[in-house]
């Protein structure tokens, strides 16, 4: 499971800069978490009441010692202290299109493995906004993305809103003329702030992994992952706003 160890690392960018990185192998003792709130706090003490350091959505700690109400953990720059435990999560999601099976982690272990639907043209990356008369366009991106709003009241069930386009979808479009510059922009601001990217453009919009699918892999959402209805509810109970998403073929 070394694979997905690094792939932690490098989705939070956690080796840094050629001048900041640290070896991959310094950080393979202690479990990789993200910050799932807004914003965080680890306390020189398991309480609240001497604050250290505040950090950010989706900033990655090292699990030194995980308790019920209070984790010990370390920032990328070494600080050791007390974060709540519900402050934090190391709970992820891969998506293989080649399997056609969505999988839930906690750090490396496997939680649980579904079976998903995805787009008609399954296999090829999205690169444009799909539609009936051009259904080739109707694909699963890949890359790596995390959940930027859950929604509980989606036609197909409930569904995970993914953050494409990303910036480096942004950055393609911009140079194939598929957006202009303000909407490379707004894409670009979107992903430094956490927040929804625009879904209306040439590259497309609103990726989910979502429920009603059928649970036998077959090919007919509009580039969406579907899952059956009992999976998705067990997803639900593990995945946050934030979780990350790596999508592969």
């Amino acid at each position: 499971m070394r694979r997905y160890s690094v792939f932690l690392l490098l989705l939070f960018g956690i080796c840094g800069s050629a001048a900041t990185a640290q070896p991959l192998e310094s950080y393979n003792d202690l479990p990789i978490y993200y910050i799932v709130k807004r914003s965080a706090t680890i306390y020189t003490m398991p309480d609240s009441g001497r604050a250290y350091v505040n950090l950010g959505f989706r900033e990655p700690v090292f699990l030194i010692e995980k308790k019920k109400k209070w984790s010990h953990v370390r920032t990328q720059d070494n600080a050791q202290g007390y974060i709540k435990t519900e402050d934090i999560s190391n709970v992820w999601i891969r998506v293989s299109k080649r399997s056609k099976a969505v999988f839930l982690y906690e750090g490396t272990d496997l939680v649980m493995k579904v079976p998903a639907d995805f787009g008609y043209n399954a296999f090829a990356d999205k690169e444009r906004r799909g539609s009936g008369t051009n259904p080739d366009d109707w694909r699963t991106p890949e890359g790596t993305f995390f959940v930027v709003k859950k929604n509980p009241y989606s036609k197909f069930y409930k569904a995970f809103v993914l953050n494409y386009p990303t910036a480096e979808d942004a950055d393609r479009g911009l140079r194939q003329g598929l957006i202009s510059s303000a909407q490379h922009r707004a894409i670009v601001e979107a992903e430094n702030t956490f927040s929804m990217p625009p879904m209306s453009t040439a590259l497309g919009g609103m990726i989910e992994i979502h429920g009603d699918g059928t649970g036998a892999s077959s090919n007919w959402t509009q580039g969406c992952v579907a899952v059956h209805n009992d999976h998705m509810d067990e997803l639900w109970e593990w995945v946050v706003v934030g979780t990350p998403v790596l999508v592969e073929l």
